[in-house]
């Protein structure tokens, strides 16, 4: 059955804690490809500091050339805030017969009873929650019974099943923040080794970040 990671995030801008953490998972879950994608209107937080496309520029031209890594612009297609949820559909219908991977962050994923129809999430993919040191999975509440109730005990799994598994997952935590990333930009630090020098190279030409930007 062919795997297929959905990377969603801000990317505000990408950098290499993004890009590890999807290659790693790329390995560790034999995942056929990883398809990042954008999200253009958040419903749970505020608006990101750039105009969607640009970032999906970044995006783009961050992962060229790596193989199996896809950008994909489905978000920036649709009005209205970007559901998780909705874009999940769009893949499904798009991959029938796959296995999709939605790959999220611990903190993120704890806070999945806030998302909208989030119980719906398990019957179109399964979820990839990326360890964190000093978090840890819920093992109480509802959250930790749908934790225990859909365990990945292997990698394995997820290719044997379209939906419905939770893997926790173990990655290289590199500590980039996008946030810290756009304070130091603004404040006339280069964040070269930090960002794909393709991605920082559109960041120079739009001047995106800069401080009366």
């Amino acid at each position: 059955m062919k795997a297929v990671g959905i990377f969603g995030g801000m990317f505000d801008p990408i950098h290499y804690g993004h890009l590890r953490t999807a290659y790693e998972l790329q390995a560790k879950l034999s995942l056929d490809e990883v398809r990042f994608v954008p999200c253009a209107n958040p419903p749970h937080r505020g608006a990101a500091t750039v105009d969607a496309a640009v970032r999906t520029r970044m995006v783009a031209a961050a992962i060229g050339g790596q193989p199996g890594f896809i950008v994909d612009d489905r978000e920036l297609q649709r009005t209205g805030p970007s559901y998780t949820v909705d874009s999940l559909e769009d893949l499904r219908a798009d991959f029938p017969d796959a296995s999709l991977c939605l790959i999220v962050g611990m903190d993120a994923f704890l806070g999945l009873p806030q998302w909208r129809e989030w119980r719906r999430l398990l019957d179109l993919a399964h979820i990839v929650v990326v360890e964190r040191p000093g978090w840890r999975a819920p093992e109480s509440g509802e959250l930790g019974a749908i934790v225990e109730r859909h365990a990945a005990r292997r990698s394995g799994d997820l290719r044997r099943k379209r939906h419905g598994y939770i893997r926790v997952e173990p990655v290289t935590r590199l500590e980039i923040s996008s946030t810290g990333l756009r304070s130091a930009i603004r404040s006339g630090l280069d964040p070269r080794y930090l960002v794909p020098d393709a991605a920082l190279n559109i960041i120079a030409e739009t001047r995106c970040y800069a401080a009366n930007g």
